[in-house]
């Protein structure tokens, strides 16, 4: 007989939550370069250099008048960082495969977005692979979350998401009505409120999240 297949839905972020990248990306290196604050630069990025699938002269233009980054500033020809995964990362994965279909959902320019290199990094665990690039939309925008749901004809309210950013994982999932696993790695919590009023889990890291994640499976086939 053939197993049945999980219900739930899984999406994971990637940088910050399965791993880290060896050495800075497009996005670091022009914050680094803007005289804006950081925050207001990543802000800048996730809405016209995250969503668009590739890099064209008026993108870059763009880019960089938003930024105050002199275009020829602008780094070309940039290979993706190494990523290195966190400790425990793969079998966390695998753990929640057992009761989720698992696909990653990050926030990512189309220069670093390595997806054949995430696929044979995370195979067999995680079996797509949404960067901001590929589907036009950034998180905490919901349209993120509703893409990804809808392409396996799934409801929000089906969906689980783990990251580890507050703003652009947490609220972002919640504003789009599905369910938010934060990993912490031991800092403290923003709003309680929202843990409290959503049902936020909160996990040290994606080992504890894959235990949150199922016990929820299991509550659910009860």
């Amino acid at each position: 007989m053939t197993p049945a297949q999980p219900t739930l839905l899984v999406t994971v972020d990637v940088g910050g939550t399965l791993g880290t990248a060896d050495g800075p990306g497009l996005t670091m290196r022009l914050a680094d370069a803007s005289p804006l604050p950081a925050a207001r630069a990543r802000e800048i990025m996730r809405a016209g250099l995250h969503t668009r699938p590739s890099l064209t002269e008026s993108v870059v233009t763009e880019v960089c008048e938003a930024l105050q980054v002199p275009p020829e500033a602008f780094p070309r020809d940039l290979p993706p960082a190494p990523f290195r995964l966190f400790p425990r990362t793969m079998e966390a994965l695998e753990r929640i495969s057992t009761v989720a279909t698992v696909v990653t959902l990050s926030n990512v320019t189309c220069v670093d977005a390595d997806t054949d290199g995430l696929r044979a990094l995370l195979s067999p665990w995680v079996s797509d692979f949404f960067p901001s690039c590929r589907i036009g939309h950034t998180k905490p925008d919901p349209r993120a979350f509703h893409t990804v749901a809808e392409h396996f004809g799934t409801a929000p309210g089906g969906l689980i998401h783990v990251g580890d950013d507050w703003a652009c994982d947490i609220v972002g999932a919640i504003e789009a009505g599905a369910r938010a696993v934060w990993i912490s790695r031991g800092r403290k919590v923003p709003d309680e409120s929202l843990v409290v009023d959503h049902g936020v889990l909160v996990a040290h890291d994606l080992a504890a999240a894959a235990t949150h994640i199922q016990h929820l499976a299991a509550r659910s086939d009860t």
